[in-house]
């Protein structure tokens, strides 16, 4: 079975410790705050209560067997730059840190995060893009410059094969996968003689101007 830490259990480590558990994964969560830890021991395969910047904690922990290490911890950078500076010291394969600024990503890296990740900010871009983009009925942030998003097929790709609409020279934009809305089935990565239907969702993948492009182009004509 997969293990994973959570260290810092705020709304978003803690939400982040009860998924795993829900997903049947071996979830160590730690945090210095006893109220914090009580609630999430039905969520846990574990719950330590100590100071994540104390590398002996986490040494006694076994912190470098764990598949990934998330810090999530609060507001204050020194703490999370300090548990991911250890964590690299000790040889954990996979490091996963939320920052709160653009600067304290770099120092993160710097220090041996391996991916750094800014949930607030990719909520409230995909958030607006949802709530202004009618055409979108999902998307999904991927940094500063690329997008996933989903839509209904167009009117005018319908009964036409991918290959014809010839998306990835017209648009630099790729069809990941279409979901079939009446059969509830999804096609990954579907071939180019698949033949769209009015029922299919598109999930297309591409930068965030050359989607914007591709929807100012199919949907105001």
């Amino acid at each position: 079975m997969e293990q994973f830490a959570v260290i810092g259990l705020g709304n978003f480590g803690f939400f982040l410790a009860k998924k795993l558990h829900e997903l049947g994964k071996e979830v160590v969560a730690i945090d210095k705050d006893k109220d914090k830890i009580q609630a999430i021991k039905d969520f846990s395969a574990q719950a330590v209560l100590a100071d994540a910047t104390d590398k002996e904690v986490l040494e006694a922990i076994g912190i470098k067997d764990f598949d990934a290490v998330f810090v999530t911890a609060g507001g204050k950078m020194d703490i999370s730059i300090l548990t991911t500076f250890y964590l690299k010291e000790l040889g954990v394969k996979k490091i996963i840190v939320k920052a709160i600024s653009i600067e304290h990503a770099m120092i993160l890296e710097r220090v041996g995060a391996h991916k750094v990740i800014f949930p607030e900010r990719d909520m409230a871009y995909n958030l607006a893009i949802s709530v202004t983009e009618t055409n979108i009925i999902e998307s999904f942030f991927l940094g500063e410059d690329y997008s996933i998003i989903e839509i209904i097929t167009p009117a005018p790709f319908i009964g036409k094969k991918l290959k014809e609409l010839n998306l990835i020279q017209k648009y630099k934009i790729q069809v990941i996968a279409i979901k079939d809305g009446l059969k509830s089935k999804t096609n990954i990565i579907p071939g180019g003689n698949y033949e769209l239907q009015s029922t299919d969702f598109l999930i297309i993948i591409g930068e965030n101007e050359n989607l914007k492009k591709f929807e100012e182009a199919i949907f105001n004509t």
